[in-house]
């Protein structure tokens, strides 16, 4: 496992000539998010950037759109030399997963979609530009937001019996830069829905029983758009579906890629 920075963006990058999986986690998380289930990929090659803005890569100056995140993806595939790729996507990462496919269907053999969702709610875009202007006050508030997030995105039983899941979320939102992070709840607020009903790839969908984020109904409209698609409801999950179930996604990813 080698990590680069490529094109503003950190990238761990497992090595490999096999089939790649190019893997984007959502707004609040790093490359770290698919780390509990890394078994699932076999000996694919496992592609994993911190988004513009997240973990360890800096945002652009004049700010981040879903459209910008799918352009520096590209870049990164490019100068990996990688032409297609399996896509496999949490949260905001789904909306941007599916732009990529839509927008460049002859880089992705297939999606795997977890916490899905189309684009935010209109009810949730102001409260996401309001979470960017608290997270401009500083670290501070990077705290208040991940224990609300920990609060409100986790399900009773992950907060009953998996204190190292609220620890890994906590952290993760906790820990991302403050500017940035304000710059991808902007990009976020700002989604809009990706043409899938043009999408001809095998499409996987995961979310939880009690995400309130990718909604099992959310996700079943999301499906009912798609040609071929598959969905699955893990029963006792939020919205961090592998820090939360991470053993059930590594049997739905490991059993999604056997079939491709």
């Amino acid at each position: 496992m080698s990590s680069v920075q490529i094109n503003g963006l950190w990238v761990e990058d497992s090595g490999g000539a096999g089939e790649a999986v190019l893997c984007i986690h959502g707004l609040g998380g790093t490359s770290n998010f698919w780390s509990p289930v890394l078994p699932a990929f076999g000996e694919r090659r496992v592609i994993r950037p911190d988004l513009a803005g997240a973990g360890r890569s800096e945002a652009a100056p004049e700010g981040l759109s879903i459209a910008h995140h799918v352009e520096r993806l590209v870049g990164v595939l490019d100068a990996l030399g990688i032409d297609q790729v399996h896509v496999t996507a949490h949260s905001m990462g789904t909306i941007i997963a599916q732009h990529l496919a839509v927008e460049h269907p002859q880089r992705v053999r297939s999606l795997a979609l977890f916490g899905a969702l189309a684009a935010p709610a209109e009810a949730a875009r102001e409260p996401t530009r309001n979470r960017a202007r608290q997270a401009r006050s500083g670290p501070a508030a990077l705290q208040e937001i991940a224990d609300a997030i920990v609060k409100a995105a986790t399900s009773a039983e992950t907060k009953a019996e998996r204190p190292v899941a609220l620890a890994l979320v906590r952290e993760s939102v906790m820990r991302q830069p403050p500017e940035g992070y304000a710059h991808n709840c902007e990009a976020l607020a700002e989604a809009q829905p990706a043409e899938v009903e043009r999408l001809k790839v095998p499409v996987l969908l995961v979310t939880g029983d009690e995400d309130g984020v990718g909604t099992p109904a959310g996700v079943a409209a999301l499906a009912a758009r798609l040609a071929d698609q598959r969905s699955y409801v893990l029963q006792g999950s939020g919205h961090w579906t592998t820090y939360e179930k991470p053993f059930e996604c590594i049997r739905i990813l490991t059993d999604f890629y056997n079939k491709q």
